[in-house]
């Protein structure tokens, strides 16, 4: 794997912001679009990049692609696991985007979910990104 891209990746805000989300759990995609506010083709632009770098994986099940973090990558690169673990925390933005996950997922909010509140067709989620 090339260190040189791999830096590149991370040298991303948004690619920050979804890796802190993925520190601790797999989210869908559509999850990651709603806590960090993000357009879907967003999301999907850095999640590829993350994918392509072996940074994340993913796993497809039903209509809805999951995404988590790589074990290998992360104890190939344990700089990685290091800043996810000690330095995100210390980030404002980072920090927000944790309480919105807590929110959100307090909230009962599904994909399924998610997808009728996009179309209008849901109750309001009170885990909008602050």
């Amino acid at each position: 794997m090339d260190i040189v891209q791999m830096l590149k990746a991370l040298g991303d805000e948004t690619r920050i912001r979804i890796l802190n989300l993925l520190k601790d759990e797999e989210l869908c995609v559509c999850e990651i679009e709603h806590i960090l506010g993000i357009t879907q083709s967003n999301a999907s632009r850095h999640l590829t990049k993350l994918s392509i770098l072996k940074i994340v994986d993913y796993e497809k099940k039903a209509q809805w692609v999951y995404y988590k973090l790589s074990k290998k990558t992360l104890e190939q690169f344990p700089f990685i696991k290091e800043l996810l673990e000690n330095e995100l925390n210390k980030i404002d933005i980072c920090k927000n985007d944790t309480e919105s996950l807590i929110k959100y997922k307090k909230s009962g909010m599904t994909c399924e979910n998610l997808r009728d509140y996009k179309s209008g067709l849901g109750n309001s989620c009170n885990c909008e990104n602050n």
